[in-house]
């Protein structure tokens, strides 16, 4: 007591002490100054910033394990369904054990109560023993009784009349009565468990019976499922199951038997068959699985685990004696063909829940992939055997193709008649309009882009035989051992060579990007038919052909970039590579005063007709697309006057050389420039970039020309 006053009086007396303490410490909340979120910030260790960089970390968490719990439940499936499966038997037998341990103990419980059954060959003194029952002399059996000694032979007589239904209530009838019994105690634990005996025997013989049935090749429809159906109820489920499965499977193997595959029969014709035959099988299955067994998971699994496994040994057939050879071949046609007649069989069982299309698509992309690339590259060897032989003359494009259809069809209106093109430009556009005409199931396969890459090789590879057209090609020799040694016809005259431009610019401004419109989901119907999915395709497939077409027009400005360059070589040098463009012309003109007359230099005159000349024949082979014209054009007047610019040997002469530049050969100098400016404009090709040139040339030699001493304004 005495210790615990002295606790209690310590207490108070800190209390008193830490009394004003407190009451400092209050006092701050009483303030009429305090401001709660800056009290709260000072304590807070964490500031805004921290919170959002913590929660942003936590959310990343969060996807991290979702996708990692998504990656592991897709790597596993297939053994969480063997697992699953392998439960199920587990529970069948473990109910076997079950009821034989019951009967086990049945039996032993009987034996510890001094139960002893008599041998039939020992007589009974006071009553006969029938079926374990004792019947006493001048006692009638009870109703129990009979019933007991007739079940039995009843079980055995409906199950030899092969009496399915019968022998199903009567089975459980039995197990009713002995639970009942079991429950009241109204049989002795001997005829109890001999009771038990029987329908278990009983019940395992019926099992037989329904499985040997189920195997028959004679038993289907109806009579399978019934059969089915009354396995599932004597608790075997899993058995009964795989037996429907394998049921289903031996029937369509059978009737393959008549499907003889030969090297000279039509692929899409086996495929119809074959698909026809397989995939209303796993249908079939399909539908008795959910009649019988519902929509419980093993069940299920089990399913489509069979239903992958009958797909994939299809689409094998399928490669072996359809795809290989039209792949081989560079058939995309008659690969396409079979691909789609697969894909519309397999679609149907969508509605079943079943998808394996996917299944199908990653069987058959390698098959496709090789017959894609053998068609590209027959389209590239053909396309270089009418080069060489092509006069580059532009013609009309044919009336009829060689499959028999319109041309106009594959062009996509009767504009595209207008358009004129060489032969071999001709061959190719008509070649890329077929090959178009068969990506049906490219773009399931998600080979779209492999497509555009594919033909943008076949396009430049074109591109680089019209390159070597070109007289004195820089890139003819370069290329010459990587083109595969191809002999391309020459293109002699400006006519023949302009029409290389409009081969290559027609192509790939036009026909080709028109004819690849046919990749984008709106023109392609997939094997779904998913229309709520198209704008978002749509959206995402415009700017990869946008990058396609980007390339293609890249490819063409190599073949204008040497046409311009080759051109203008022909104006700057002569045949025996003297040059037309020296110092020497503008720094002798001072020394011949007296023979002097202000015309443009004869370079620039022949520039001036050049420009002229193609001008005329553009305007003839560009109808409609007088842009390109134009920027060609453009680009050859450049070509020439970013040659003088880069020219260092002329400039060395003009601003080093022994001979100083004279006010003769400065204003001539200006009025070939100032010439250039005018013609470029009046002709409407003159670009941003050349003006700025053109005045920076007249800068430098005017610089040069006050380096004399004389003033280059007077």
């Amino acid at each position: 007591m005495a210790t615990a006053k002295t606790a209690r009086s310590r207490g108070s007396a800190a209390a008193k002490e830490n009394g004003p303490k407190l009451e400092e410490s209050l006092g701050l909340f009483k303030s009429d100054n305090f401001n709660a979120d800056a009290f709260v910030q000072s304590r807070c260790s964490l500031n805004e910033k921290d919170v959002k960089q913590l929660c942003s970390y936590l959310l990343d968490l969060k996807r991290a394990s979702a996708d990692e719990m998504r990656r592991s439940v897709y790597a596993n499936y297939a053994a969480f369904i063997r697992t699953s499966k392998e439960i199920s038997d587990l529970e069948g037998e473990l109910s076997s054990i079950r009821n034989l341990l019951s009967t086990q103990a049945a039996l032993i419980h009987g034996l510890s109560e001094g139960v002893h059954i008599d041998s039939l060959s020992v007589p009974v003194a006071k009553g006969s023993a029938v079926n374990n029952l004792y019947v006493y002399e001048g006692s009638e059996p009870s109703e129990l009784e009979k019933w007991l000694i007739e079940f039995p032979d009843l079980l055995d007589v409906l199950l030899a009349e092969r009496r399915v239904d019968e022998a199903l209530a009567a089975l459980s009838e039995g197990e009713r009565v002995a639970s009942e019994a079991k429950q009241m105690k109204t049989l002795t634990p001997a005829v109890l468990m001999s009771l038990q005996t029987s329908i278990i025997e009983r019940r395992q013989k019926l099992a037989d019976q329904l499985a040997e049935a189920a195997c028959q090749p004679s038993t289907r429809g109806d009579e399978l499922r019934e059969a089915i159906s009354a396995l599932k109820q004597l608790g075997d489920g899993p058995r009964a199951h795989s037996l429907l499965l394998n049921a289903h499977l031996q029937r369509y193997q059978y009737n393959m038997q008549s499907l003889r595959p030969s090297s000279t029969s039509y692929g899409g014709a086996y495929t119809a068959a074959l698909s026809q035959l397989v995939f209303s099988a796993i249908a079939q299955a399909a539908s008795d699985s959910l009649a019988i067994f519902g929509q419980e998971p093993a069940y299920t699994s089990e399913l489509v685990m069979w239903a992958t496994k009958q797909t994939e040994a299809f689409a094998l057939l399928v490669k072996r004696y359809a795809l290989a050879s039209s792949a081989a071949a560079g058939g995309l046609r008659a690969a396409a063909e079979c691909v789609q007649i697969a894909l519309g069989h397999c679609s149907l069982l969508e509605a079943r829940g079943l998808a394996l299309c996917p299944v199908l698509l990653r069987l058959f992309r390698p098959s496709v992939e090789q017959a894609l690339d053998a068609n590209l590259k027959r389209i590239e060897e053909s396309t270089a055997a009418l080069a060489a032989a092509d006069d580059w003359i532009l013609t009309c494009p044919p009336a009829t193709r060689q499959s028999g259809r319109p041309s106009g069809t594959s062009l996509g209106s009767a504009t595209a008649f207008q358009h004129k093109l060489t032969s071999s430009a001709h061959r190719f556009n008509l070649m890329v309009q077929d090959f178009f005409e068969d990506v049906g199931p490219l773009l399931s396969m998600q080979l779209g882009g492999q497509t555009l890459e594919g033909l943008f090789q076949v396009f430049n590879s074109y591109v680089s035989m019209l390159i070597k057209a070109l007289p004195g090609s820089m890139e003819e020799e370069a290329n010459f051992e990587s083109s595969g040694n191809k002999i391309v016809r020459m293109a002699e005259n400006e006519a023949q060579q302009m029409a290389l431009l409009a081969n290559a610019s027609l192509l790939a401004d036009e026909l080709l990007p028109r004819a690849a419109m046919k990749l984008s989901p709106p023109n392609q119907v997939t094997y779904r038919g998913d229309t709520r999915r198209r704008p978002l395709d749509r959206q995402n497939r415009h700017p990869e052909q946008r990058e396609w077409k980007r390339r293609l027009v890249n490819s063409v400005d190599r073949l204008k970039d040497t046409f311009c360059q080759q051109h203008a070589l022909d104006l700057i040098f002569t045949e025996e590579g003297d040059s037309n463009l020296t110092a020497d012309m503008y720094l002798n003109m001072d020394v011949n005063v007296d023979e002097f007359e202000w015309f443009p230099s004869p370079i620039f005159q022949e520039l001036f007709m050049k420009l002229n000349r193609m001008a005329s024949i553009a305007a003839d082979m560009f109808v409609g697309r007088e842009r390109f014209a134009t920027l060609l054009l453009m680009r050859l007047t450049e070509t020439v006057i970013l040659w003088l610019s880069k020219d260092q040997s002329f400039w060395d002469d003009i601003e080093e050389g022994p001979k100083p530049l004279g006010s003769h050969g400065l204003q001539q100098f200006y009025l070939d420039m100032k010439f250039v400016i005018c013609f470029a404009s009046q002709g409407r090709y003159i670009s941003r970039n050349l003006p700025r040139v053109v005045n920076e040339i007249i800068s430098k030699a005017m610089s040069a020309f006050a380096a004399t001493g004389k003033d280059p304004y007077r």
